[in-house]
């Protein structure tokens, strides 16, 4: 199983980059793991994360872009809940990358 290096520690992740533990992970990591995807975090991207580690407690599921898009809408308003505002944030697939960066692992239904 890969590895990276983040802040001295040894974090297993699985051959496309998706953290094995999701109790390895905290905001290092994430910002680790988003300069991997080549991502800028702002207060707009840790709002998306945030989110679907939410959601992924609840429901023990990482939502796909459709799902996601909906439930966004519904608790953050149709502004950030629609398909062009997520790409803005995650152009390489907001459910894919957004939740790499969350330590959630990959949703079902994306290629």
């Amino acid at each position: 199983m890969p590895t990276v290096e983040v802040a001295g520690k040894s974090i297993e992740v699985d051959e496309e980059g998706y953290l094995v533990n999701l109790s390895d992970w905290d905001e290092q990591v994430a910002d680790y793991l988003a300069k991997e995807e080549k991502v800028e975090m702002t207060q707009n991207h840790w709002e998306v994360v945030n989110f679907l580690r939410e959601y992924y407690s609840e429901y023990q599921i990482a939502p796909a872009i459709r799902v996601l898009t909906k439930a966004i809408a519904k608790k953050l308003g149709p502004d950030k809940g629609n398909n062009k505002y997520l790409y803005e944030l995650f152009p390489y697939g907001p459910a894919k990358q957004a939740c790499k960066i969350a330590g959630l692992p990959k949703p079902t239904g994306c290629i």
